[in-house]
């Protein structure tokens, strides 16, 4: 499954105390952007039926099936540079990144993007 550093769970942590209707975070991989996939986050009131829950250091993450392959090995992590902050997804399984790092490719989906506005790499 998907890895949390610990900035990243104390992040999350902290929009969950500030968000009581939310129980949890829901990260999902879909179709899009410019490499093939896109990664999303957000905070949701409960799990799906259909979703595998995870708790990370005491953080329920709720995933869909679909998604389950493509974060397997993900780590998540919360940096906070001069450029600016936000979440940041290091996948292992990816062959190909966005150059905003928003997307990526696995090399198995046929519809993947060989150029990106936003700086495709390989």
């Amino acid at each position: 499954m998907l890895i949390l550093t610990e900035k990243a769970i104390d992040v999350v942590k902290n929009l969950l105390a500030e968000n009581p209707e939310a129980s949890g975070l829901r990260v999902a991989v879909t179709g899009g952007g410019c490499s093939g996939y896109q990664y999303g986050m957000g905070l949701e009131a409960e799990a799906g039926a259909e979703d595998t829950v995870v708790a990370i250091e005491g953080v329920p993450v709720y995933v869909d099936n679909a998604s389950a392959t493509l974060l397997n090995g993900v780590v998540i992590d919360y940096v906070d540079e001069l450029s600016g902050s936000g979440f940041r997804f290091e996948n292992p399984n990816a062959t190909g990144t966005c150059g905003c790092g928003s997307s990526f490719t696995t090399g198995d989906e046929a519809s993947a993007s060989s150029a990106s506005s936003c700086g495709h790499r390989s």
